[in-house]
């Protein structure tokens, strides 16, 4: 079976539709995340960060991204996998891999208007913000509260099994 995978975009074509989109003027949304496991708190945050602008970018960690950030046993989808399931989401306009920890060197790349974090941040927590400000974008939390996680998840199954 083909999937569509015209959403998805590496870091250059990722910078030039941006640069398009700025010059007529749209308002353009980045979020970012691992999106291990999709589950409902990543479609409640990403329909919220959608909510921000006309265009939604979603930059996706690496393989390598998330094993530094969430340790060795992790991901359990591998980035191709979950590059094309975020991308398969109406609300999303395009999808990105990245390899580093932080999205700072891509919002650079992009600069879009609004930087889109979830409500297990707070503007202040944001790792991005300077660099966000830098350049006159905004930070916007969105998404409901954090009480879905793919490690939850993780441990449901794993206590499941015992």
């Amino acid at each position: 079976m083909k999937t569509n995978t015209s959403k998805i975009v590496n870091r250059a074509e990722a910078a030039q539709i941006s640069s398009r989109i700025r010059k007529k003027g749209s308002r353009i949304v980045l979020t970012n995340g691992c999106f291990d496991l999709l589950h409902v708190g990543h479609i409640r945050y990403l329909i919220g960060a959608r909510e921000q602008g006309e265009y939604l970018f979603v930059a996706i960690n690496s393989d390598s991204s998330v094993r530094k950030l969430k340790g060795s046993g992790r991901p359990i989808s591998p980035e191709r996998e979950r590059v094309e399931t975020v991308g398969a989401l109406e609300c999303v306009d395009w999808v990105v891999l990245f390899e580093e920890t932080t999205v700072d060197r891509l919002l650079e790349e992009l600069r879009p208007d609004v930087h889109a974090k979830g409500t297990d941040y707070t503007e202040r927590t944001v790792p991005e913000l300077d660099t966000v400000r830098s350049y006159g974008g905004r930070v916007a939390i969105v998404g409901d509260p954090k009480d879905h996680s793919s490690g939850d998840l993780i441990q449901r199954v794993i206590d499941l099994g015992h």
